[in-house]
């Protein structure tokens, strides 16, 4: 699975995010804000970045820019989060190369979907068996 980091103020939301994506097989790794995460992505390779859109000191579209500016972080997967549901705020997240958009609080499954579609991933069941062969053709 893949290692993502969660950026957002809110310890609760943080834990949440943590909690439903660890579930899912993926390693977390998780941080108050953009300075933060950007001493850690100098160090720690991830799949994904999924920011809180309005944050303190470093907003999420700032962090963005950051990430999109550093050869070695430019190719990471970003999703925004935000409690607000206003379209602005979309369309300057999209705007600014996002490449998804979830309006919190977002369900498990949304954001399990988002995740997998943003790492291009097929979420498979795991309780299903395989498919068995078709049976041969019988010769006469």
């Amino acid at each position: 699975m893949a290692t993502i980091l969660v950026v957002d103020d809110s310890a609760v939301s943080r834990h949440l995010l943590g909690y439903t994506l660890r579930r899912a097989g993926h390693t977390v790794l998780a941080v108050a804000g953009g300075r933060e995460a950007l001493e850690l992505l100098a160090v720690q390779v991830v799949d994904l970045v999924i920011a809180d859109l309005q944050m303190p000191e470093m907003d999420g579209i700032t962090l963005l820019n950051n990430i999109r500016a550093n050869e070695g972080t430019r190719r990471v997967r970003q999703l925004m989060l935000t409690a607000s549901g206003q379209e602005q705020d979309r369309l300057a997240a999209e705007a600014a190369g996002t490449d998804g958009f979830l309006t919190k609080p977002a369900s498990s499954h949304d954001l399990i979907a988002a995740v997998d579609r943003l790492l291009g991933m097929v979420q498979q069941l795991q309780t299903s068996p395989p498919s068995p062969d078709p049976p041969a053709p019988r010769s006469r």
